[in-house]
């Protein structure tokens, strides 16, 4: 491929809902540009950019894929993001690597839950966008009808850019609203033919609110609009590229990707309309001046890149996707990665065509391309020279909520798993590993159920180990709420020395729930030596690991050592131990034992008309609504406090109690007594567990 300069370089990606026609707009794309000698289709498990085996067998896309397309001296940057919001962590970061954004919308569905949450996330890293609308080719596919929808939700600034020109029920051609032209399809050609009947007062519309938008450019051209003058159509080109790079206009077209019509026409728009990097804007940190430095994408100066993405594949190894935001980088360039203080030399210069790396002699600043075998890089991390070190603020990546506790099914597998694991987690940022060694388990969260599904298959199929995903046991805690006097003796004698230990201690709360124990001791007349007191707090240190009630760590007791005996030869440190750890087991079951449940402060926001819904069920898994807020985005914030254990599986139901509008997030709050109910359970299942594993013994 060419090496392209800045200003012909146009960095795009393509949002919407799942199955909108994201992938098969790629498709047709390359297929125009000359990339592939015919279209692949996603049923068929053939195309560009789902290259991955779990793509290819689910028939939609779970990683973001860059297909650069040459197009009449232009290089287009086409990212494709996956539409289902397990997978947003990918859309993220593809939103921080481009300069546009194509919303694609099904034209038989209309607009979805997808389609809304595209345009917010324009509006939230300001992208311009075009609204692309796809099937056209299907017989009750309505442009119209998007159209109407999305200016009552969006307002004035969507301006369709073309019209359908329909026959028979069947898409035939397109009315370009700028030219005042219609234009037929013969094969793969376009002929111009009459505008029908039927879409002149459409066309007359859509000309005049794009005449009012070019008049509001400047008070020379609104002076000469209401004087009733014409534009030329260069100057209402040069106007739109303009209202469309600051995002007060939104140009709407479609088209059918299968067909390829009305995609020449988009890429055409796409160079002719969207920014290059000159552009935008890009600023970063000096990490020797300490001052803001203003990268610009500018060609001319030192040379800066940040990592947006990590490919780890088991098949074609690990590649650092880029986008350079100063200067010019080379083959065998010597680049510093500030983040982790190290210099390398970037060997060979790719950029990726899905999963297909092609070599490059040079990435101008503003291109998109690929480094491999960085050892030590991370997504996030910046890249420059040693000379000028500059580092870049990293973007905002979606939080994960949803866990569930993992197992290996073959436990050789252990380490594979964790080494196979931290590559997934490389690869996808919203993949977390947690230890949680208190409740002996290992939990995986994503961004829900399918998300963790897809990477235990993941697993299996590329890096051939198998784990079994299981309802995570929840964090609960053992305390007491009364107090407890208690002995106990540990007496053996088996010839040779004995063990005699021997403790009276008293047992109570300690109103301190953040520390398991507190220990003191108020043994007079020495009948237990001070050198048995360190013996009987790790007996203590022992005890609290495993409660006796349901074997949940201890909290929030208070423990006093006030008498004993001991005998001098037969006493130590392990019998008093021993007679601590009774003491304990004793003590804290005379006590009022009761468990204790980690309670979160949850967040959810959804559209007002489910407030209702969502309330109701919060009710049902035992939580307390705290009260509402309005959102700028006329959404409302629902704050309450919920049982950990509530929360399973919490995800899938808010997705389909709200159509997938709805989202969450909760942190840690405190710990409450669990009513009896819970902890009858809790006790009963412990129970269940010991008698099984007396019975294997």
């Amino acid at each position: 491929m060419n090496v392209y300069t800045t200003d012909k370089i146009r960095n795009v990606c393509l949002l919407g809902h799942g199955g909108s026609g994201k992938t098969s707009l790629v498709e047709a794309m390359a297929y125009l540009s000359g990339i592939t000698s015919r279209m692949g289709k996603v049923t068929d498990g053939n195309t560009v950019s789902d290259y991955g085996k779990e793509e290819q067998k689910r028939q939609f896309s779970i990683s973001t894929s860059v297909i650069p397309i040459e197009w009449e001296g232009y290089k287009i940057n086409i990212l494709d993001t996956p539409g289902y919001f397990d997978f947003v962590g990918e859309v993220e970061e593809a939103l921080s690597a481009a300069g546009a954004a194509i919303i694609v919308v099904n034209g038989k569905s209309g607009i979805e839950v997808g389609t809304l949450k595209a345009w917010e996330l324009c509006e939230k890293y300001k992208l311009p966008r075009f609204i692309y609308v796809s099937n056209m080719d299907v017989d009750n596919a309505s442009f119209r009808q998007v159209v109407e929808d999305m200016t009552n939700l969006f307002g004035k600034k969507l301006a369709p850019f073309n019209l359908p020109i329909r026959e028979n029920e069947k898409f035939v051609g397109y009315v370009n609203v700028i030219a005042e032209t219609g234009n037929r399809w013969q094969g793969k050609e376009v002929v111009p033919c009459e505008v029908p009947e039927y879409n002149k007062a459409n066309l007359e519309i859509c000309r005049d609110a794009l005449m009012e938008a070019v008049a509001e450019t400047s008070e020379e051209m609104m002076e000469r609009f209401f004087n009733g003058e014409t534009f030329s159509e260069a100057e209402i080109r040069a106007a739109l590229r303009t209202n469309v790079c600051d995002g007060s206009i939104v140009p709407m077209t479609m088209g059918s990707n299968t067909l390829c019509q009305g995609v020449y026409t988009l890429l055409d728009d796409i160079v002719k309309y969207m920014p290059s990097p000159e552009n935008r804007e890009v600023a970063g940190i000096n990490m020797k001046t300490n001052e803001i430095y203003h990268a610009d994408y500018d060609f001319a100066k030192a040379k800066s890149a940040y990592i947006w993405k990590t490919i780890v594949d088991p098949f074609i190894g690990k590649y650092s996707l880029i986008k350079v935001n100063s200067g010019v980088l080379k083959t065998d360039d010597l680049i510093y990665n500030v983040d982790k203080d190290i210099e390398e030399k970037i060997g060979k210069l790719y950029i990726l065509q899905g999963n297909k790396p092609m070599e490059v002699s040079e990435l101008h600043a503003g291109d998109i391309g690929a480094l491999a075998k960085l050892t030590a890089a991370r997504t996030g991390n910046s890249l420059s020279t040693k000379n000028t070190t500059i580092k870049f603020g990293k973007w905002e990546i979606s939080t994960p909520y949803t866990y569930m506790r993992y197992k290996a099914k073959n436990k050789g597998d252990i380490d594979k798993i964790s080494q196979a694991l931290q590559k997934i987690t490389h690869e996808d940022l919203t993949v977390k590993m947690v230890n949680d060694s208190e409740n002996r388990q290992l939990l995986l969260y994503g961004m829900g159920d399918q998300h963790l599904e897809i990477i235990a298959s993941r697993l299996k199929n590329e890096y051939k180990v198998e784990i079994e995903l299981d309802k995570p046991k929840v964090a609960y805690r053992e305390t007491i709420r009364k107090t407890s006097d208690v002995e106990a003796k540990h007496k053996k004698q088996s010839g040779g020395h004995g063990q005699y230990g021997h403790v009276k201690m008293r047992f109570s709360a300690s109103g301190d729930l953040e520390i398991p124990f507190v220990f003191e001791q108020e043994v007079v007349g020495g009948a237990v030596p001070k050198n048995y007191f360190p013996a009987v707090e790790k007996g203590l240190q022992e005890s609290v690991t495993r409660g006796p009630l349901a074997a949940y760590p201890v909290v929030g007791v208070k423990a006093v050592l006030y008498d004993g005996s001991y005998h001098p030869v037969d006493s130590s440190e392990m019998a008093f131990k021993m007679a601590t750890i009774q003491a304990f087991k004793k003590g804290f079951m005379e006590a009022g034992p009761v468990l204790l449940e980690p309670i979160a402060s949850l967040k959810v926001t959804v559209p007002d008309s489910f407030t209702g819904d969502i309330m109701g069920d919060l009710n049902k898994r035992r939580g307390r609504v705290l009260g509402m807020n309005p959102t700028a985005n006329g959404k409302q914030v629902i704050e309450a406090d919920i049982p950990m254990s509530s929360l399973y599986g919490y995800c899938t139901d808010l997705r389909s109690m709200t159509g997938g509008q709805g989202e969450y997030s909760y942190e840690f709050a405190r710990y409450e007594q669990a009513p009896s109910d819970v902890q009858e359970k809790e006790v009963a299942a412990r129970a269940a567990k010991v008698a099984e594993n007396n019975l294997e013994e």
